[in-house]
């Protein structure tokens, strides 16, 4: 009595003889599959054909990812160099205020930013440094990277003209000081949210607070 063959031993004894197609070349073209496309059968060979083309197509896709990363990446880079030297060349808090609204707004289409700053000793009361309430400090404080949402529950509405749909709020902090906040609001709710990567913010404020530290601190 013969013994029945399976699926699994057709598959063993392929992956066992390579050389099987070789031997038996015309089957290529004897055999015949669904095609992928749902339309009709194919030959072996023109499923192979295809599913390389499918596998290059992919390959070609991830490809163009990786370039379209490494260009975005690459403008990043260019931007905050950008931004470093004009923090490094201001000559004061207010030279720095403005190179820092002018590359947000001029670059990322972020106008409106806000930098607010407690006041001290050497600073009086203006429209950069204020006289921030404990809870606003406290709160500032306690950031531990930047809030991303909708406003706060802290009292930060009056510094805005309209109401923005969505902001980032970034601690302005240096060597365990927190010393203010800078605010960026957008008109679009899905620009900041909670639970978004906020790499990019956190080295922005690392850059402000350090160049505003030399008149701060």
């Amino acid at each position: 009595m013969e013994e029945s063959i399976n699926e699994n031993d057709i598959k063993h004894y392929l992956k066992a003889h390579p050389d099987f197609f070789e031997r038996h070349a015309h089957l290529l073209a004897e055999l015949f599959l669904p095609s992928p496309h749902g339309k009709g059968t194919i030959s072996l060979a023109e499923r192979q054909q295809i599913a390389q083309r499918d596998k290059i197509r992919v390959l070609e896709s991830r490809f163009t990812e990786l370039i379209l990363t490494a260009e975005e990446n690459e403008t990043t880079a260019r931007k905050v160099h950008e931004l470093t030297l004009g923090l490094l060349y201001a000559k004061d808090v207010e030279a720095l205020h403005v190179h820092l609204v002018d590359f947000l707004a001029a670059h990322f289409q972020l106008p409106n930013a806000q930098l607010k700053l407690w006041v001290n000793e050497s600073h009086a009361a203006d429209h950069l440094f204020i006289a921030a309430e404990d809870s606003l400090k406290n709160w500032a404080k306690d950031l531990s990277q930047p809030y991303c949402g909708t406003l706060p529950t802290m009292d930060i509405a009056g510094w805005f003209t309209d109401t923005p749909a969505s902001l980032a709020v970034i601690p302005m902090r240096y060597q365990e000081v927190t010393f203010g906040l800078m605010a960026i609001p957008s008109e679009q709710r899905s620009r900041f949210y909670a639970g978004m990567g906020t790499l990019f913010l956190n080295q922005i404020g690392e850059l402000v607070s350090a160049s505003l530290a030399r008149y701060i601190i």
